[in-house]
């Protein structure tokens, strides 16, 4: 059974920290001492672990640093704001299984840690409705689904009494969810000042909320000039979002999303090793469907995490449930346009995720290796979008596919629609916490913003209830580009992207507010 500790070197701060993070230091981290272990997100159990954090400072400032903004993170989300009793989420992490899928290490492991995970569903359950107390409805409705899914896909040949308990214990949470989408307050809102501290305390940042709203709006209205020109090259006289949703409406068929994903994979590999855009070309990364646990979300990158033997990544594809029915296949299948599955890929691929995750294995330090900034690591990925627009990716692929029907300018036009889906999400969040926007003006304007339309423009802004800090992606790029820009004065005829790029990769996935180091050891 593999949960004997691997990791007794662990700094004694960090392992508090990893024992009240067991989901993410298994999948993000690769640290399979933590295989079939749960945290327990009871009220108590919750008080009891923040009381543990803290202790001696580490020897590295900007690790110590580092560190101190995921513990001063974990006391305000759990401490102050105590959202385990208001968001579902934190027990669905705690239930989550699909991290056993992937083949870091040999099945019957993979399988016994499984069945032990599985055993802990009813004390996870239990936790949760002793702490899930102030759930709003509009949170506990966008989530039932989610919470729904949870069992779904389970092996057929686990032990009948731990599955039998499990479900059982499972069918209770679904219940409490539901009660509180029926009977709980209507007001999902954190507030503008906390969720300032909530984006910021991690982040080891002050954040005014009024100034990020500010610039928030002003790259909505350099994206939209972008994708004006981009699509107005390829339609004038079109006006660009009509022609962009016609664009979106022309996908591969379900039989074909897997196989274009590859080919966009392996372009973006070759350009990112040929370009030198990111610090670390080796490794393999294959493309999959997605588990049938983590099948909610459209695509993602499953890295080899830092502490495991180099196994394969995955860039793990969700294809239209057989189930449905043609348009609600089709308006799926949307997601990967033959516009935006480029942007896709390089975002969860190279230079996004899997080269992330190939710095993050030569990260220096333990700390760096298992606190990840997910701000960070969705502002690189983002980032490298544009980059790849920078550097000539679209000219690059059109010539290699060799197709008249698709050009630069296709790749170009579906990063600006993929930007417009993030930066919306940013001005969503903070005006619904802020208390001046509701769901149905957030679903308005995802409308008008962006292709998404109908439910699935709800569905964005639903997110923003439970998911608050989900304007992460453009917060993050932003920063990175700001620094950038401070990197090339600083450095003058010594800056490269290359150099750019090692400086910010060796700190692994820093908070926001510590990314500065690169330009101070760069």
């Amino acid at each position: 059974m593999p949960f004997q500790s691997q990791h007794d070197d662990l700094p004694a701060r960090l392992r508090h920290l990893a024992d009240l993070m067991p989901g993410n230091m298994r999948e993000g981290a690769g640290m399979h001492e933590y295989d079939g272990r749960v945290a327990d997100m009871s009220p108590d159990g919750v008080r009891d672990a923040l009381a543990r954090l803290g202790g001696d400072p580490l020897d590295d400032p900007h690790d110590e640093a580092h560190l101190t903004a995921f513990e001063n993170a974990l006391r305000y989300e759990l401490g102050e704001l105590q959202l385990h009793r208001s968001n579902p989420l934190y027990h669905l992490a705690e239930l989550d299984l699909s991290g056993y899928d992937r083949e870091y290490a040999p099945r019957a492991d993979r399988d016994a840690a499984r069945v032990a995970h599985l055993a802990e569903w009813p004390r996870v359950v239990d936790n949760a409705i002793a702490a899930l107390d102030r759930m709003p409805a509009p949170v506990a409705e966008a989530l039932l689904g989610a919470v729904r899914g949870a069992a779904d896909g389970l092996p057929g040949d686990l032990p009948a009494d731990v599955r039998e308990a499990a479900l059982a214990a499972h069918t209770r949470l679904v219940a409490h969810i539901r009660q509180a989408a029926e009977q709980g307050p209507r007001d999902a809102g954190l507030g503008g000042a906390e969720l300032g501290r909530l984006m910021g305390s991690g982040e080891a940042v002050e954040v005014d909320i009024a100034d990020l709203a500010s610039r928030a709006a002003a790259e909505r209205d350099r994206l939209r000039a972008r994708l004006a020109e981009a699509a107005g090259r390829l339609a004038p006289g079109r006006e660009p979002m009509e022609f962009v949703r016609e664009l979106t409406r022309q996908h591969p068929g379900t039989g074909g999303v897997l196989d274009a994903a590859r080919r966009w994979t392996e372009l973006a590999l070759e350009f990112t090793a040929e370009r030198g855009l990111a610090p670390h070309n080796d490794g393999e990364c294959r493309v999959d469907v997605s588990p049938p646990s983590q099948r909610w979300a459209t695509a993602m990158m499953a890295w080899s995490g830092p502490w495991e033997a180099d196994t394969p990544s995955f860039y793990f594809i969700t294809p239209p449930d057989a189930s449905w029915t043609k348009e609600e296949a089709d308006e799926w299948l949307e997601m990967f346009s033959h516009t935006t599955l480029p942007a896709v890929s390089v975002h969860e691929v190279a230079p996004g995720h899997f080269s992330h995750g190939r710095a993050l294995r030569r990260a220096p330090g333990p700390v760096r290796r298992a606190l990840h900034s997910m701000t960070f690591a969705e502002g690189w990925a983002h980032y490298v979008e544009e980059l790849c627009v920078e550097e000539g990716f679209g000219a690059y692929a059109a010539e290699r596919l060799g197709d008249p029907k698709w050009t630069a300018d296709h790749y170009e036009t579906g990063v600006w629609v993929e930007a417009l889906i993030r930066v919306t999400r940013l001005s969503v969040a903070i005006g619904m916490h802020s208390g001046t926007m509701t769901v149905e003006e957030a679903a308005a304007r995802f409308a008008e913003d962006t292709p998404l339309q109908g439910p699935a423009a709800l569905a964005e802004a639903r997110r923003a209830t439970f998911d608050p800090t989900y304007g992460r992606y453009t917060w993050g790029k932003l920063e990175i580009l700001r620094l950038r820009e401070r990197a090339r004065e600083r450095w003058g005829d010594g800056f490269s992207l290359d150099r750019f790029h090692r400086a910010l990769l060796d700190l692994g996935s820093p908070p926001l507010g510590l990314i500065d180091t690169a330009l101070e050891r760069g």
